[in-house]
C-alpha cells in the first residue's frame, strides 16, 4: 500500500520531531511530528486488517510477525550499540538505567516506564537514550489489541457497522484524551488509551476515502499542510499534550490523506521521498545523538552535525538492516518463535536484565566509585509524600493529626512538601495540614505550564475556614520560569511582589503567627546523577548558593511585611562556609538538584522546631 503522498508526509513527520529536539527554539512545536506518525500507522494497519477481514484471508499471526519484521531489526540495533558503546563510556548507574530502558524497549512497554518516571519535557528527559522509542511502545500495543478487537467484532457485526465502530472508538479515546490530558497529563501524554484516537483517525481515513473525481484534493492538501505547520510553529512543550490540540497535526494529516494527491510537490519531491523511506532508521538514530550532545555538553556545531549524522545513519541503517528479508508468513503458531526478530529482541534482552542485575557491570570501577553509584542509585527518586487524606472542597489536603485541636498550615509547592518527614516524625500536638501542589507557587500570576495549581493559589477556600494557630510557606519558586526579557521579567517580579504581600496580610488576618521559609541549598553537584557522571564537588559554597537566590533576597526585602511575620533561612541552618552534598559514607542527602531525601530532612530540619514551640 505505497503511497507516494504518506511516504511524504513521513519526512515532513520526522523532520519536525528532528527540529524540535535538535533546535527546540526553532520549532517548539515539532513534537507533533509523532502525532502524523500515529495517524499513518493507523490508516496503513486498517487497510491491512479490513482487507484481510473482507476477503477471509486474514491471519492476525501473520499481522504480527510481519510488524516485528519491520521494527524489531533496526530497534534490536540500535540498543545493541548503545550497550556496547555504554560499556566503555557510561558510568555504572548510568549504564544500568540503559539496561532497563533496553528491556522496556525491547518490550514495547517503554512508555509505561517514561509515564512512572517523569514527564517527557523536562530536564531529565535528555539523560533517556531511548526515550523515544515510546511511541513505538503505543504503536506496537495498538497493533496488539486493534486486529484483536476488529476480528472479534466482525463475527458478531457486519462491514459497514464495524466502519461506525471505529468511529466511535475514536469519538471515545478523544473523549479520554480531552479529560486525562487536563487531570494526568503525563500518564496521557504516553499511554494508548488517550493515543488510540489517533491512530483510529487514520481508520476513518481509509474506510471513508474521497472519490477520485473530488475536486477539492488539492484545497484539502493544502489545509492538511497549513494546519501541521501552523502547530510546529505555534505549539509548544508548554501545551497540555494531546489533549483537543492534537486535534490540529491529527486532522491535518487526515486531510493530506483522503486528498491523495499521488503527484503533490509538497509531499512527493525527491527529497521527501528519500528521506520518507528512511524515516523509521532517522527516527530511531537521531534521539541518542541528541543525547549524546547533551550528555557531554558539546557545542552548537555539534546540532547541526548530529542533524546531518542522523539521516546519514538512518539511510545506513535502511540499507543494511530494514531491507533484509525475513520470513514473512508462519503456518504454524508453534513456528512464529523461529522468527528471527524475535530471537534478536531476545538476546538484547538477555543483555540489558545482565547489566540490571549486576548494577551497571560495577564491575569496571574502584570500589569507592562503586559505592558511590549504588548511592546514587538509591538516592534518586527517594521521597516520600503521601496521597491527599482530606478534602476541603476542592482543596487536597495531607493531614497530620496532633493530640490538640491547635492547627497548622503548610502551603506551597514541593520545597514545602519535603518538609513533610520531618514534621511527621515530631508527633507535635498539633493538627498538621499540608495543602500543596508540586511546581506550583503561591501567587495567582505564576502559572504552571502542565497542569493547575489551584489548588494553593485558591487558599482562600481554606484559610478561614479553619482556624489556623500557624501559616508556614516557602519562596523558594519566587522566581519560577521568569522571562528572559527584562521589562516582562521586572514586571513579573513586580505582580508576584504584590500577590505575595497580599497572601501574608491575608494569612496574617486568620492566624496568629506566619513564618516564611527561604530558599534551600541547591545545584548541580547536589544531584546524585550528575554527581557521580561528572565527577562533581562534593560541596558547593555559601556564597555560591546566595547568589543563587539574588533576585528573591531583592525581592523580599521590598515587601513591606510587617516585623511579626517570621522568616526562616535554611542556609544558616545547613551550611557551615560550604553546603555539603553527602555524608562521610557517600549518601547523598537529595534526590535530585533541590530537594531533600527523607532521611535527611528527618535528621536535619530542626530549624523547623521553632514552629511547633
Amino acid at each position: 500500500m505505497f503511497r507516494k503522498d504518506i511516504n511524504g508526509l513521513r519526512a515532513i513527520a520526522v523532520l519536525a520531531v528532528m527540529l524540535f529536539h535538535f533546535r527546540p527554539s526553532l520549532l517548539p512545536g515539532g513534537f507533533a511530528g509523532v502525532d502524523v506518525f500515529f495517524v499513518i500507522s493507523g490508516y496503513l494497519m486498517t487497510g491491512i486488517i479490513l482487507k484481510g477481514v473482507q476477503s477471509e484471508s486474514f491471519s492476525i499471526v501473520n499481522f504480527y510477525i510481519a510488524r516485528a519484521n519491520r521494527i524489531i531489526p533496526a530497534l534490536v540495533v540500535l540498543c545493541f550499540v548503545l550497550l556496547v558503546l555504554g560499556y566503555f563510556y557510561l558510568v555504572p548507574y548510568d549504564y544500568e538505567v540503559l539496561g532497563k530502558h533496553v528491556v522496556s524497549s525491547a518490550t514495547f512497554t517503554s512508555n509505561i516506564i517514561y509515564w512512572r518516571e517523569s514527564g517527557y519535557f523536562n530536564s531529565a528527559s535528555l539523560d533517556k537514550w531511548l526515550l523515544h522509542t515510546w511511541s513505538l511502545s503505543v504503536e506496537w500495543q495498538f497493533y496488539i489489541i486493534y486486529p484483536l478487537v476488529l476480528v472479534a467484532a466482525r463475527r458478531i457485526i457486519s462491514y459497514e457497522l464495524l466502519k461506525y465502530f471505529i468511529v466511535f472508538g475514536v469519538a471515545i479515546s478523544l473523549a479520554v484524551s480531552v479529560i486525562a490530558t487536563n487531570k494526568w497529563p503525563d500518564a496521557s501524554y504516553y499511554l494508548l488509551p488517550t493515543r488510540a484516537w489517533e491512530m483510529l483517525i487514520g481508520g476513518v481515513a481509509y474506510i471513508y476515502p474521497m472519490h477520485a473525481r473530488f475536486k477539492y484534493k488539492r484545497t484539502f492538501e493544502l489545509i492538511g499542510i497549513f494546519l501541521i505547520v501552523w502547530t510546529c510553529f505555534f505549539v509548544s512543550s508548554e501545551t497540555l499534550w494531546p489533549g483537543y490540540m492534537a486535534l490540529l497535526p491529527v486532522m491535518g494529516t487526515y486531510f493530506i490523506i483522503v486528498a491523495n494527491r499521488k503527484f503533490s510537490l509538497i509531499t512527493g519531491n525527491i527529497v521527501f521521498q528519500k528521506i520518507g523511506i528512511w524515516s523509521y532508521s532517522i527516527y530511531l538514530w537521531h534521539w541518542p545523538i541528541v543525547v549524546a550532545i547533551n550528555y557531554y555538553s558539546l557545542g552548537i556545531e555539534y546540532v547541526y552535525g548530529g542533524f546531518i549524522l542522523s539521516i546519514l545513519l538512518g539511510f545506513i541503517s535502511y540499507k543494511a538492516i530494514e531491507k533484509i528479508e525475513f520470513k514473512k508468513v508462519c503456518s504454524d503458531v508453534n513456528k512464529n518463535m523461529g522468527s528471527k526478530p524475535i530471537y534478536m529482541a531476545c538476546i538484547v534482552m538477555v543483555f540489558g536484565f545482565s547489566i540490571i542485575i549486576t548494577n551497571g557491570y560495577d564491575f569496571r570501577v574502584s570500589k569507592d566509585l562503586r559505592i558511590l553509584n549504588q548511592n546514587a542509585a538509591s538516592a534518586i527518586g527517594d521521597w516520600e509524600y503521601p496521597k491527599p487524606n482530606m478534602f476541603v472542597g476542592d482543596s487536597e489536603i495531607r493531614l497530620i493529626r496532633g493530640s490538640s485541636h491547635k492547627n497548622i498550615l503548610f502551603i506551597g509547592g514541593s520545597h514545602i512538601e519535603q518538609t513533610y518527614p520531618y514534621v511527621q516524625s515530631l508527633n507535635s500536638e498539633y493538627n498538621v495540614y499540608y495543602l500543596t501542589k508540586g511546581g506550583c507557587f503561591i501567587t495567582p500570576s505564576v502559572v504552571h505550564p502542565r497542569w493547575s495549581c489551584s489548588n494553593i493559589q485558591n487558599y482562600k477556600n481554606i484559610i478561614g475556614k479553619i482556624a489556623f494557630d500557624k501559616i508556614v510557606t516557602s519562596f523558594y519558586l519566587f522566581d519560577a520560569r521568569l522571562s528572559s526579557d527584562m521589562n516582562e521579567r521586572n514586571a513579573q517580579i513586580d505582580a508576584r511582589k504584590h500577590e505575595f504581600y497580599r497572601f501574608i496580610e491575608f494569612s496574617k488576618r486568620y492566624a496568629k503567627e506566619v513564618y516564611i521559609i527561604l530558599g534551600e541549598p541547591d545545584g548541580d553537584n547536589f544531584d546524585p546523577r550528575l554527581s557521580v557522571r561528572y565527577g562533581l564537588d562534593k560541596f558547593i559554597t555559601k556564597d555560591n548558593v546566595r547568589e543563587r537566590y539574588k533576585v528573591h533576597n531583592n525581592a523580599l526585602a521590598t515587601i513591606n511585611l510587617d516585623k511579626s511575620i517570621n522568616i526562616i533561612d535554611p542556609v544558616d541552618s545547613l551550611c557551615s562556609d560550604v553546603c555539603m552534598v553527602m555524608d562521610r559514607s557517600g549518601n547523598y542527602y537529595y534526590k535530585d538538584n533541590s530537594h531533600m531525601r527523607p532521611w535527611y530532612a528527618r535528621t536535619h530540619l530542626s530549624y523547623l522546631s521553632v514552629i511547633f514551640k
